[in-house]
């Protein structure tokens, strides 16, 4: 024979249930995380902070978006300003959904890097904000 839940443990039971439930409901979500969102975002936030500002850093250099990629991997790429057929100082790119980040490229063993670090962090996440 099964023991009967009491009136009391039943509504302990619900309550308990409809508490589980209300946690496993998804949470909101901010900016869209996949690869291409991600780096026009990235894309965005570098021209107008680091180009467009008039920045030092950034001065001898050139932003080359190459966002439609038929790799899954859109990318910007930073190229000396007087000869953009050249090497890629930096390359920033984003593969999947999540997306996930990868910077390379000479100018991360610069000094700058930690800066490029900081901002392309910043910028796929959805702050706009200039450093």
């Amino acid at each position: 024979m099964r023991p009967r839940l009491s009136v009391a443990n039943a509504a302990l039971l619900t309550a308990l249930a409809a508490m589980v439930a209300a946690c496993q409901t998804p949470a909101p979500t901010g900016p869209n995380r996949a690869a291409l969102p991600t780096m026009e975002r990235v894309a965005l936030g570098a021209s107008a902070c680091w180009f467009k500002s008039g920045d030092p850093a950034f001065a001898a250099y050139k932003l080359a978006p190459e966002l439609n990629s038929f790799s899954g991997r859109p990318r910007i790429l930073l190229v000396h300003k007087g000869s953009p057929e050249s090497r890629p100082l930096l390359v920033v790119q984003a593969e999947g959904s999540p997306s996930r980040l990868q910077a390379f490229g000479p100018m991360m063993q610069e000094p700058v890097a930690g800066r490029i670090t900081t901002d392309v962090n910043r910028w796929s996440g959805g702050n706009k904000a200039c450093s």
